[in-house]
């Protein structure tokens, strides 16, 4: 008889509880490591709690397991390579994690692979910062090369004067200088890998941000004549980095070209639409990827739409009184700026979901 397969999974947020309810069906236990002993994803799986770098937290969560999977981009690379060197199964390996962690290193691998991304230069020094400012021009945005989240680490310098505050707040940090596009769009793509090389994307679809946070996915994009180099773009970076597993890029949408702005090694919050609303969801796909199981297919089911909830959670009868409307509660803590759930939304046409978005959104807006 076949014994039931084990994931453990680095990391317990909102990710990890996602990919944990996704396993139940396919019979797959997780078992996750994370700080918090309070983490979401204590709620479907086995918690070890412990730093993401202790490798004896590291060796509890990963003994018996059949692969090793992380659900942040923020676990160190090392905490990989350990226990790859014990002889276990990760999937995502640890490259993913190093040029991801660096946005620097990360905007030089998509240059390498000739996939475009806005103007960028390093800057280590307050001289530098005047050389990059030159290079670049403003209006530019100084990030952090490590580091940083949802708006966090980054200042925007739209003029020369602004360039003493930007190093008096991020000034003593590897910083890099890059060039504020003038967007049409902000889009991201999806894409899973096998362990044979088989790749998968789910429709390009659009983000609308707000205070540097996911505030609205709309899924399709609706943009066919992008959709070919956007799978081209995942490919590309997928094969280098011999990524197998969910992984997403940020891009931008500029007068009908694609420019690169990052890509997370893992499940992305753009993709919690595909829970409801594709066949697959990023979540399944990416435990059939890492236990070597076929992919689902990734076709969206009609129309779709994801809904972050940031600070307080909306009420749910009124959530679920929209049509099609689905509620997910991480189980957090509120706290302002923080994502506590999302709303998913399906539909048979984009006129349907724009009627059922103007409902949902003023639910969150509070």
């Amino acid at each position: 008889m076949q014994t039931r397969a084990t994931v453990a999974v680095l990391g317990g947020g909102q990710l990890g509880r996602m990919l944990g309810l996704a396993a139940v069906p396919l019979g797959v236990a997780c078992r996750f490591l994370d700080p918090s002993p309070d983490a979401p994803a204590a709620a479907v799986g086995d918690l070890v709690v412990g730093a993401l770098d202790d490798e004896a937290a590291l060796d509890e969560v990963a003994r018996g397991a059949d692969v090793v999977t992380y659900e942040w981009e923020g676990v160190p690379a090392p905490s990989a390579r350990h226990l790859a060197a014990g002889g276990l199964l990760v999937r995502p390996g640890d490259r993913p994690l190093e040029v991801s962690q660096d946005r620097l290193v990360e905007k030089d691998a998509f240059r390498a692979l000739g996939i475009d991304t806005p103007q960028y230069h390093a800057v280590s020094s307050r001289e530098e910062l005047d050389e990059a400012i030159q290079a670049v021009g403003l209006p530019a945005v100084l990030k952090t090369r490590r580091g940083g989240y949802d708006g966090k680490g980054q200042f925007v310098l739209r003029e020369l004067a602004d360039a003493n505050a930007a190093w008096s707040e991020l000034g003593g940090l590897a910083l890099v200088l890059e060039a504020f596009v003038p967007f049409d769009r902000e889009l991201s793509v999806i894409a899973v890998r096998s362990h044979d090389g088989v790749v998968a994307c789910w429709p390009v679809v659009e983000n609308e941000h707000r205070d540097g946070i996911l505030h609205v996915t709309r899924a399709p994009a609706g943009l066919s004549e992008l959709e070919a180099r956007a799978r081209d773009i995942a490919v590309a970076l997928l094969d280098e980095l011999d990524h197998v597993g969910v992984l997403a890029i940020e891009l931008f949408d500029v007068n009908g070209s694609l420019l690169a702005n990052e890509f997370a090694p893992r499940v992305h919050n753009s993709g919690h639409w595909t829970i409801e609303g594709a066949v697959t969801s990023q979540f399944e796909n990416h435990l059939r990827a890492v236990l070597g199981l076929p992919l689902g297919a990734t076709d969206a089911r009609g129309v779709a739409a994801m809904v972050n909830c940031v600070g307080t959670m909306p009420d749910v009868t009124a959530v679920l009184a929209v049509p099609d409307a689905h509620l997910h509660d991480y189980g957090k803590a509120p706290r302002p700026g923080r994502k506590l759930g999302h709303i998913t939304v399906v539909a048979d046409s984009p006129a349907d979901l724009d009627i059922r978005l103007a409902t949902l959104l003023p639910l969150v807006d509070r």
